[in-house]
């Protein structure tokens, strides 16, 4: 049987890429010619997936409490994804030769713009689906199955995390009451990391202490955030903006994509946990604690905080009055 001149093309590429990394060609087709048929089931590993909730309780709306999380998760992992593209200036695919070109010299504006919109998309897509948790439990079965969940809190997605770390200096997730302090004594990143504003949100109501939760995460995660915040002190998004000319630094896709990624992140997803705790945790008068002990009432809310990643691309007025639209609106 003789082969067309696409085919025996596609095979010299093929022997040209596996002499490139020292791999004998013929090794990887034999592999090939015994290797299953994928289906889409083993791809996804679709039967690990579904096997991944445990209820703590007998509730049946703890399931979606479990499933919304977890893809919450899958997304904030995608988020990352794309913002190490950017950090890294992108990545180019195995070139036909079979070359790998690796990480770029120099970001460029528009592969900026494109993978910023990626994120927004993520989080808008969450921000869109939260009534599945806001309006798809009972508010009686939460309140009780939550109770099986102590001390584990939303507010230990160290993902989340880590997405405030790349998208801009830390400087600007210092406690707002810290920040002119840090930014005088130009305090090294485990400074400023130990002072970042959601810590204030882990202290217990009665007592000014550490919650148990942010015990817990601290102990797992300190010193991942301290090694990420390290890597990308010259990579966060804001970094990488800085670094482009004036000219692309004037790219009006690419100033409107950071400003939708600052509200995505510090407006819309943090006020929709605002929305949910209201509903389940608000009495008139009288306001439960979160699951994990956290201040809700003073945490989640951004006009309190002033979480803010590019106070440069947003006006006085604007910072002014920076999620109280939204608050106003949610509490009438």
């Amino acid at each position: 049987m003789s082969f067309d001149a696409e085919i025996l093309d596609r095979l010299k590429k093929l022997e040209s890429k596996y002499a490139t990394i020292g791999q004998d060609m013929n090794s990887y087709l034999d592999g090939l010619l015994y290797s299953n048929v994928t289906t889409y089931w083993d791809y996804i590993n679709l039967d690990a997936l579904l096997s991944l909730q445990h209820p703590k309780t007998d509730f049946p709306d703890e399931h979606i409490f479990i499933v919304y999380h977890q893809i919450t998760e899958l997304y904030f992992k995608l988020a990352l994804r794309e913002m190490e593209q950017i950090a890294y200036n992108g990545r180019n695919i195995i070139m036909e030769s079979g070359e790998d070109k690796g990480w770029k010299d120099k970001l460029e504006a528009e592969f900026f713009v494109e993978r910023l919109k990626r994120v927004n998309k993520y989080f808008e897509a969450l921000t869109k689906s939260f009534d599945i948790m806001v309006q798809g439990m009972e508010s009686e079965q939460f309140l009780r199955f939550r109770m099986a969940l102590l001390p584990a809190s939303g507010f230990q997605s160290a993902q989340y995390r880590m997405v405030e770390v790349c998208a801009t200096d830390l400087i600007r997730l210092v406690h707002k009451d810290k920040r002119e302090e840090m930014a005088t004594k130009k305090a090294n990143i485990a400074e400023m990391v130990e002072h970042f504003y959601w810590k204030e949100g882990a202290i217990e109501l009665a007592s000014g202490k550490k919650t148990l939760t942010l015990k817990h995460f601290e102990k797992k995660y300190a010193e991942d955030l301290l090694e990420l915040a390290e890597k990308y002190r010259d990579r966060n998004m804001w970094a990488k903006y800085k670094s482009l000319s004036t000219e692309d630094q004037r790219n009006t896709d690419l100033i409107r994509e950071l400003r939708q990624l600052d509200v995505n992140v510090n407006v819309n997803w943090p006020l929709v946990h605002y929305k949910s705790a209201v509903r389940y945790l608000h009495k008139p008068g009288q306001d439960t604690a979160a699951t994990g002990g956290t201040n809700w009432q003073k945490y989640l809310p951004p006009r309190f905080q002033k979480r803010i990643f590019y106070p440069e691309l947003w006006n006085e007025d604007e910072m002014n009055e920076w999620g109280k639209a939204w608050v106003d609106e949610l509490t009438k």
